[in-house]
């Protein structure tokens, strides 16, 4: 079972570059990621995603090669191809895999305008390293399904506040 947790940074380059340290953490196998997305506000007042994976990309290139390869059996692989790239692209767009982006776009319009929110679905994770890792970031939980030991064990990490726990280790 997964969790999400989320974030809030006062810019979108800070929430980038935890998720891009949280990535890395991975190799690490300390965190296991299902998504990532960073969320921002623009001053405008709508709400920018900016996902890992696009399945509008990935379907448009998929598509493509298949629609070429069938395109070559009657003898048509680049109107195959379009053709291909066209519905895969398609079929792409409306697929939604990891957090629903309609949930992402709700609470992204809670944020104050320029901040962002960095959004987290982790299969898996060694709590104390990551508290550790991410110490000082400064960043605010907006929402979480973690139990509130874990809760307040990584806001107080990110607030920079030494665990009572630790110090007393």
């Amino acid at each position: 079972m997964s969790d999400l947790l989320v974030i809030e940074y006062p810019t979108e380059e800070k929430a980038d570059e935890i998720r891009q340290k949280l990535l890395a953490m991975q190799t690490e196998y300390l965190i296991e990621l299902g998504d990532a997305v960073v969320v921002t506000k623009c001053p405008e007042g709508h709400v920018k995603l900016n996902q890992l994976y696009s399945p509008t990309k990935a379907g448009a290139l998929s598509g493509a090669f298949w629609g070429s390869l069938i395109g070559l059996l009657f003898l048509m692989p680049v109107a195959g191809a379009a053709i291909g790239a066209a519905s895969g692209a398609l079929g792409g767009r409306f697929t939604d895999v990891g957090i629903n982006d309609d949930f992402m776009k709700e609470v992204g319009e809670t944020l104050q305008s320029g901040n962002a929110a960095l959004f987290l679905l982790i299969r898996k994770m060694t709590t104390d390293k990551i508290a550790a890792a991410l110490a000082g970031s400064g960043g605010k939980i907006m929402r979480s399904s973690f139990d509130e030991t874990k809760e307040h064990q990584l806001q107080a990490a990110f607030e920079g506040v030494q665990q009572v726990a630790s110090a007393a280790a």
